[in-house]
């Protein structure tokens, strides 16, 4: 009964003390707080730099660190800060006015209640009174003292200055030696950071659509209607998730609620099988509501062909019970190169993911 309750729209996959203040502040952050374009765009150009200067330096303090990307730091940075936007980056690296998080004095407030007592004098939270998270990936001072490193070459590991910050998230995440390539290791990194398992799917999100950004696989090949769709789905990247969201003529307030709890009805965007519709409506397709009614339309393409057989403009679905298309939670649309147009899930934008972002493949149907 849940299952069917589930898909009468089109949900997602189901999505754990921290050293940010995120932790502290849990669900402070709503839908509203990370629904912002997510391609390489919107990074400062100097704090991308920052990232990627990282990933070079940080086999030096972690040797045995495998498979560190820059969109690992993009997606923390993302959550954290939002890239540090608003704030002027220095040449140096250093960011001004500082980025300071809620003092974590157990008040109650925005859910912060827990004290943490101060560790720094206030050298880098500016305070003497307590902690509080600090610069573009939101280290306490007390986490700082054991990873942060001076990556700009000033004497000075300081976690306001882009470089250094970027090194010690870097260096944390890779722990004793972890390699970030096994999806496994890097959901117990970003566990580590922040013991939440909303805050991992997040943050996984945002490190998929940067990956998928550094991948475009562009549309050089389609042509025809199938252009069309791909252009007219990559056209909403940006746009909010919204639970029951889009329709054929664009994106539309949504319904209440997912099964998570989120509720689309103030959000004007697409939930996965309204993006579908939407762009298949731009061709004269009309396509049903639900994205399992959408695996019956055209010619179905069985899960166990597996995804190289996919060809752009495909929708790619995924189910609870892969072989029961009335178990299917989700569908894409396929670009290419191993890559697809997604609305992910609650909280998030309409980006560019892997195939593989979601679980539980199971197939595609093919309508032009």
């Amino acid at each position: 009964m849940a299952l069917l309750m589930f898909a009468a729209v089109c949900c997602a996959a189901p999505v754990g003390n921290a050293i940010s203040a995120y932790v502290a502040l849990q669900g402070a952050q709503d839908d509203s707080g990370i629904a912002q374009g997510g391609s390489s765009a919107d990074i400062p150009a100097r704090m991308l730099l920052a990232y990627k200067k990282a990933v070079q330096q940080v086999g030096t303090h972690v040797p045995k660190c495998r498979g560190m990307r820059w969109p690992v730091l993009a997606g923390i940075a993302k959550v954290e800060s939002n890239h540090a936007t608003g704030h002027g980056i220095a040449a140096s690296g250093d960011i001004r006015p500082r980025i300071y998080g809620v003092l974590l004095n157990g008040s109650g407030d925005g859910g912060n209640t827990t004290a943490f007592p101060d560790t720094d004098g206030g050298r880098w939270d500016g305070t003497a009174s307590g902690e509080r998270a600090v610069g573009p990936f939101q280290f306490l001072p007390s986490t700082w003292q054991g990873v942060g490193k001076d990556a700009n070459g000033d004497h000075v590991a300081d976690p306001h200055n882009a470089d250094d910050a970027a090194l010690g998230a870097a260096i944390y995440l890779c722990g004793n030696g972890r390699d970030l390539s096994k999806r496994v290791q890097l959901k117990a990194a970003i566990f580590q950071y922040n013991h939440s398992g909303e805050y991992v799917a997040n943050v996984l999100g945002w490190i998929d659509q940067y990956t998928a950004a550094a991948k475009d696989p562009g549309l050089g090949n389609a042509s025809g209607k199938v252009r069309t769709v791909l252009e007219a789905a990559l056209a909403q990247r940006g746009v909010p998730y919204s639970w029951g969201g889009g329709n054929a003529e664009g994106p539309s307030y949504g319904i209440c609620c997912s099964p998570s709890g989120k509720s689309g009805a103030n959000i004007k965007g697409f939930d996965c099988s309204g993006l579908a519709l939407y762009a298949y409506a731009q061709v004269g397709i009309r396509l049903p509501r639900t994205a399992a009614a959408q695996a019956g339309i055209g010619r179905r393409i069985p899960a166990s062909l597996g995804t190289s057989v996919l060809k752009p403009g495909d929708l790619v679905f995924y189910a609870y019970a892969p072989g029961r298309d009335s178990t299917i939670y989700h569908v894409g649309i396929y670009l290419g190169g191993g890559q697809m147009v997604n609305a992910a899930r609650p909280g998030t934008v309409i980006r560019q993911d892997a195939v593989d972002a979601m679980s539980g493949y199971a197939g595609g149907a093919r309508l032009l």
